[in-house]
């Protein structure tokens, strides 16, 4: 595929190109440590609100941006090149439960800021750093029916996705983003919302951002919840000519290896990313994962020396302490080569 021009972070494929670059890890698992309570999420502005609020971490942009501020800064600070926005819920699809649908677009502005003045502040010319604006899944799929007694049901149309998706990221635009990063995908019908959203959003504005795109294998059968390999998953998607894709969260890098395995191999012509849990769900445990920034590290230092890796950092359960000591193993480590597109264009006789 011939790369896009890109009007914002240029710099970065040629750095994924040099070495392996360092995404940043869990903002859920972090504000845990806060302990934050209702009237956090409420503050003054929404302490009306007749819905309950906590839990609702995007709403810590409006009420308590100093935490997500720390937490960005920590990151960097651990050796993050990426941080992503704290808008992982932040569609008008997913804000529907809270009631709070009319504040999405509001909610991705504000924390692609906060994002951008924390890379500001931690960019160097020899180091800069990137504000990726992260589109989560939302909490409803387009493929798969909510009634088990209905397959044809649906609860939300690819229509409705894209607005939503196309609204967040025009925030995510206008609040300074550099790269857009379309995570955790369940379904593929989902994620192929968001790429209609952001291309549509790109031809409008002129503006041509890095797209990584993430999913997510959902358990030991190597597939996504939609169904598809993780090959057949590349292919769906690889009409978006992302910079990066890659496979992040539900399951730990040990059970993720064969997976980001097969995709290092199918996906020749473009860069790879992966950042999985801290291993398997532990209630036991301070992050609520089982893996000390010791384990992760080693177990995503393997990927890097197998060749597999150009992006590296984690999901549920990782800490700044797990990102440096992943930046710190797979920083010894060449970044994987591309190689020749599997399909070339035909040449005309």
């Amino acid at each position: 595929m011939n790369a896009p021009v890109y009007t914002r972070a240029q710099a970065l494929p040629d750095i994924l190109k040099q070495r392996i670059a360092i995404l940043d890890g869990a903002m859920g698992t972090m504000i845990q440590r806060y302990k934050l309570t209702e009237a956090d999420y409420r503050g003054e502005r929404f302490k009306d609100h007749p819905k309950d609020l906590k839990g609702n971490n995007e709403l810590l942009q409006f009420t308590r941006p100093d935490v997500i501020r720390e937490i960005h800064e920590q990151y960097l600070a651990a050796g993050a090149d990426i941080i992503e926005t704290n808008t992982f819920g932040a569609t008008s699809v997913a804000q529907e439960d809270y009631g709070l649908a009319e504040v999405a677009r509001e909610m991705n502005v504000v924390a692609a800021r906060l994002a951008r003045e924390a890379c500001d502040r931690y960019g160097t010319p020899d180091k800069p750093r990137f504000a990726a604006g992260a589109l989560g899944p939302t909490p409803r799929t387009a493929s798969i029916s909510p009634d088990v007694n209905d397959p044809a049901a649906r609860n939300v149309s690819f229509d409705e996705l894209k607005a939503a998706y196309r609204e967040q990221a025009e925030g995510l635009l206008e609040g300074g983003c550099d790269l857009f990063l379309v995570e955790t995908i369940f379904d593929t019908l989902n994620a192929k919302a968001a790429i209609f959203a952001l291309d549509e959003l790109m031809e409008d504005t002129g503006e041509r951002l890095p797209v990584i795109i993430s999913g997510t294998v959902t358990d030991a059968s190597g597939r996504i919840l939609s169904g598809q390999t993780v090959s057949a998953f590349w292919h769906s998607v690889r009409h978006a000519r992302p910079l990066a894709v890659g496979l992040n969260c539900a399951l730990g890098a040990t059970l993720m290896r064969p997976y980001i395995e097969e995709l290092a191999k199918v996906a020749g012509d473009t860069f790879i990313s992966c950042y999985p849990n801290a291993g398997l769900p532990n209630p036991m445990s301070e992050t609520g994962f089982d893996e000390t920034p010791e384990i992760t590290g080693s177990l995503v230092e393997e990927f890097a020396r197998s060749g597999f890796l150009n992006i590296a950092g984690g999901c549920c359960g990782t800490t700044p302490e797990h990102i440096a000591q992943i930046a710190q193993r797979v920083g010894r480590y060449k970044p994987r080569c591309l190689h020749e597109a599997a399909f070339t264009s035909l040449v005309a006789a």
